[in-house]
C-alpha cells in the first residue's frame, strides 16, 4: 500500500530547496535577468554554510550553542551566495555579457568551487569516507516543535519540519506580495518588462537589477544550505546535489513566475522527484527513470498550455535575458 503519511512529509522536505531556488530565480527574472547560474549558486551557498559550521564544530568539540550553530552557517551561506550574485550582475549588468553563457559559467564554477572546498574539508577531517558529517549542526536545523509528535498525523504533516522550511514558505509569500502589491514590486516588474520605459520614468534600472539578482541569489543559496543541513542530515558529499538547481528553474516556468503558487508547486515537484522510491517497479530501472522524468514533462506541458492560451500575465518578462543599453534609449 502507498503510505501517504510517510510520503507527504518527505515530499515537502524534498520540495523546500526547490521552493527557495525558484523563489530566488523568480525575483531575479522579474528584473529581466535570466540567471541560469542558480544551480551553481545553490551549490556555493551549501558549501559556504558547511565551511562555517565545520570550523565552528571543530572549535567547540564539547558541544554547540544552538544560536551560533544556526547563525554561522546561514551567514556564511548568504555571504557566499551574495558574492556569486554580485559576480553575475557585474558580468551581465555592468559589462553586458551574454546572460545565458554567464549563467552556465556560474553553474560550472559553483560546482567546481563546492567540490574543491568539499574535498579539502574531507582531508582536514581525516574521514575515511568521501563525505563530511555535521550531525550537531544538523540537529539544530532539524529541530521541530516539541509538541509535534503528540498531535499524530496533523503534527507529522504540518509541524514536524525544521525552521528553514517555514521561513522558505514565508519568503515565497512575502516576495509574491511585494511583486504584486507594492510600489517597489511594480517598479521591478517595469524594469523586467521594458527597461527603456522604466529608465525614462526615473527608475534606476541597474540598481533594481543588482538588488533583485543578489537578493534572489541569497534566497536560492538558502535552498542549498537546507538540502545539506536538513534533508541530508548534515552530510556533504561532492556532486550529491543532483539536478535540483535545474528543477528550481523549471519550477519558475511551471508557476508562471508567481512565488505564491510555487509553495504548493514545489511540494508537487518534490513528490514527483521521489515518487519512484514509493511506487513498486521491481528491478526495472527504466521504469524508475520514467518516474524521474515526471517534473520535466509536466513543466513542458505547462509551457505549451501557457503559450497556447497566450495570456500576458502568464508570460515571462518581455526583456528577460536581454542586456540593457542605456545609450540606445
Amino acid at each position: 500500500m502507498f503510505d501517504f503519511l510517510t510520503f507527504l512529509p518527505r515530499a515537502v522536505v524534498q520540495g523546500i530547496p526547490l521552493l527557495l531556488g525558484s523563489t530566488g530565480e523568480t525575483l531575479t527574472e522579474k528584473s529581466g535577468n535570466l540567471n541560469l547560474g542558480i544551480p551553481g549558486i545553490m551549490y556555493v551557498g551549501a558549501i559556504s554554510g558547511v565551511i562555517g559550521s565545520f570550523f565552528y564544530e571543530r572549535a567547540n568539540p564539547d558541544g554547540l550553542a544552538a544560536l551560533p550553530a544556526v547563525l554561522i552557517p546561514i551567514g556564511c551561506c548568504l555571504l557566499g551566495s551574495l558574492l556569486m550574485g554580485l559576480l553575475y550582475c557585474f558580468l551581465t549588468v555592468s559589462l553586458r555579457a551574454n546572460q545565458n553563457v554567464t549563467g552556465l559559467a556560474i553553474t560550472t564554477f559553483g560546482v567546481g568551487f563546492g567540490n574543491f572546498f568539499g574535498g579539502s574539508l574531507m582531508k582536514l577531517s581525516g574521514s575515511e569516507l568521501p563525505s563530511i558529517i555535521l550531525t550537531a549542526t544538523s540537529n539544530c536545523f532539524r529541530r521541530s516543535l516539541p509538541f509535534a509528535d503528540k498531535l499524530g498525523a496533523v503534527g507529522k504533516l504540518f509541524l514536524s519540519y525544521g525552521f528553514l522550511a517555514y521561513i522558505a514558505v514565508v519568503i515565497a509569500l512575502v516576495c509574491a506580495y511585494v511583486l504584486k502589491r507594492t510600489r517597489t514590486g511594480l517598479q521591478l516588474r517595469a524594469v523586467g518588462e521594458s527597461p527603456n520605459t522604466a529608465d525614462a520614468a526615473g527608475i534606476n534600472v541597474g540598481r533594481y537589477k543588482y538588488v533583485a539578482t543578489c537578493a534572489g541569489s541569497m534566497i536560492a543559496g538558502l535552498g542549498g544550505l537546507y538540502y545539506v543541513m536538513d534533508y541530508a542530515s548534515g552530510m556533504w558529499s561532492n556532486n550529491a546535489f543532483g539536478d535540483r538547481g535545474w528543477l528550481a528553474i523549471a519550477l519558475v516556468i511551471f508557476t508562471v513566475w508567481r512565488p505564491n503558487i510555487g509553495v504548493l508547486a514545489s511540494f508537487l515537484f518534490g513528490g514527483l522527484y521521489i515518487l519512484h522510491m514509493y511506487i513498486p517497479s521491481g528491478m526495472n530501472l527504466a521504469v524508475k527513470e520514467l518516474y524521474k522524468m515526471a517534473p520535466y514533462v509536466i513543466t513542458i506541458v505547462v509551457l505549451v498550455l501557457t503559450s497556447i492560451r497566450n495570456k500576458r500575465e502568464n508570460q515571462p518578462p518581455a526583456s528577460l535575458g536581454l542586456p540593457y543599453f542605456r545609450e540606445e534609449r
